[in-house]
């Protein structure tokens, strides 16, 4: 099924998630506390790519004139990143474009059907989303650009975390109902201080 998009500068982003603060706003850098979220869209990716460039380039045309007095300026500040640039020491950013949204607002998050999550531990970064973002052209403090307003989130599939967090999974094996787990000998004597 499509995703609805209701303006030129809005795009619905599937992506893999990272950084994610949509449950509880977070300040950065001593900032205010917003709600925001990583996107990482794969280079091979090129239906989003090429959507994300027609909405960056439609908040450019809205700024022109109603931030950037008439003209678009040069070295805009702009939201699509390279992660092999950006980021080269960040395996889960390599061969991906990023983007960071952010909002003063919690974005509703919900499932596959369109239910809200409840569940925080159920949308996580590493997780794959469908992602709302409004691009819109900013002029503050000499600064220049445009910037990405974080709208809503689905949850579309699980993925490996990102937290730097093992997974249960992979810190346990699964028992047998009636089978103990309890320390034995060991094959090396114990240190002085153990004994």
């Amino acid at each position: 099924m499509a995703n609805k998009i209701s303006s030129a500068t809005k795009v619905v982003i599937p992506c893999r998630i990272s950084f994610a603060n949509i449950f509880e706003a977070k300040s950065i850098n001593g900032g205010e506390a917003k709600f925001s979220v990583s996107c990482l869209i794969p280079k091979g990716d090129k239906k989003t790519l090429l959507a994300i460039h027609k909405a960056v380039e439609a908040a450019k045309e809205d700024g022109k004139t109603r931030k950037w007095g008439g003209k678009i300026p040069p070295n805009l500040k702009l939201p699509l990143r390279d992660g092999d640039i950006d980021r080269p020491d960040d395996e889960n950013y390599q061969e991906h474009f990023f983007l960071n949204a952010t909002s003063k607002d919690a974005p509703q998050v919900v499932d596959r059907h369109v239910q809200p999550v409840t569940d925080p531990m159920m949308v996580y970064s590493g997780c794959f989303c469908n992602v709302s973002v409004n691009f819109y052209a900013f002029n503050a403090n000499g600064n220049r650009g445009v910037a990405a307003g974080l709208g809503n989130i689905q949850f579309v599939k699980d993925g490996d975390r990102l937290s730097g967090r093992a997974s249960a999974e992979s810190d346990f094996d699964a028992l047998e109902d009636d089978e103990e787990v309890l320390g034995g000998g060991a094959d090396e004597e114990l240190p002085e201080y153990l004994r």
